[in-house]
C-alpha cells in the first residue's frame, strides 16, 4: 500500500453506518473495504481519552489478528456547552451498549432549556491507516465538521447524532442530507480525503 494502487483493507469498527460511508469513498480510490466482523471476531477496548489514541488501539488490534492493512476510525461529537462532551464517549454516552436513540435522548436532556446561541457543536474524526501491525509510521488524518444541536430530531438518514446536528450553511440536519452530499461534507469525508492524499505517490 505504498501508493494509491488500492487493495484490500479492513475497517476496524463494527459500526455499519461508518462502513457504509467509508466503503464507497475508498472504492473510488481503488480500495476494497472489508468489515471487521468478516475477518476478526473481537474488538479492542477503547480505553484511551483521545480520538487518536483510540483509533491506534483499534487499528493495531485488528492488524495483529488479520495480518491485513487496517483503517480505524474514532470519531465523536463535541458540544461546546457541555465542555466537549460526549467526545470520545459519543457511542456510549447513555451507557455501554446504548443505541442511537438513547444517546440522542440523553444529549437533548442535557441541553434542555439551553438557548440556540449556546448549542454550538462539532463532529471530529481521526482516521488511522496501518499497513501492518508493526507499522512504525501510521498515516493519521483528521476532519472537523461544525454545526449546532437542534431541539428536536429531524431527518431519517445517517446515524448517530445526525438527526440532531444542524448545518447552518445547508439549512438542514446531517440526517436530512443526501448520502453523497454527506460523504463530501462530513468530518469523516474530510479525514478520508486527507488520508488518501497522503497515499499519493507524490505525497511528501
Amino acid at each position: 500500500m505504498s501508493g494509491a494502487g488500492g487493495g484490500r483493507v479492513v475497517l476496524a469498527s463494527g459500526n455499519r453506518g461508518k462502513f457504509n460511508e467509508l466503503a464507497p469513498m475508498l472504492a473510488s480510490f481503488g480500495f476494497e473495504l472489508l468489515p471487521q466482523d468478516q475477518v476478526c471476531a473481537d474488538s479492542a477496548e477503547e480505553t484511551a481519552s483521545t480520538f487518536i489514541e483510540n483509533a491506534l488501539l483499534k487499528a493495531r488490534h485488528v492488524a495483529q489478528r488479520t495480518g491485513l492493512p487496517v483503517i480505524a476510525d474514532d470519531s465523536g461529537l463535541a458540544v461546546e456547552y457541555l465542555d466537549g462532551a460526549p467526545g470520545v464517549w459519543s457511542a456510549r454516552y447513555a451507557g455501554e451498549g446504548a443505541d442511537d436513540a438513547a444517546n440522542n435522548s440523553k444529549l437533548l436532556a442535557a441541553l434542555d432549556g439551553v438557548p440556540a446561541a449556546l448549542r454550538g457543536a462539532s463532529f471530529h474524526c481521526v482516521l488511522v491507516l496501518l499497513r501492518s501491525a508493526l507499522d512504525p509510521v501510521p498515516l493519521i488524518a483528521t476532519g472537523c465538521w461544525s454545526g449546532s444541536i437542534v431541539e428536536r430530531a429531524a431527518g431519517g438518514g445517517g446515524f448517530g447524532y445526525d438527526p440532531l446536528f444542524y448545518l447552518p450553511d445547508q439549512g438542514c440536519t446531517a440526517a436530512e442530507l443526501l448520502p453523497g452530499k454527506k460523504r463530501i461534507l462530513s468530518h469523516r469525508g474530510q479525514a478520508l480525503t486527507s488520508l488518501m492524499a497522503q497515499l499519493r505517490p507524490d505525497a511528501e
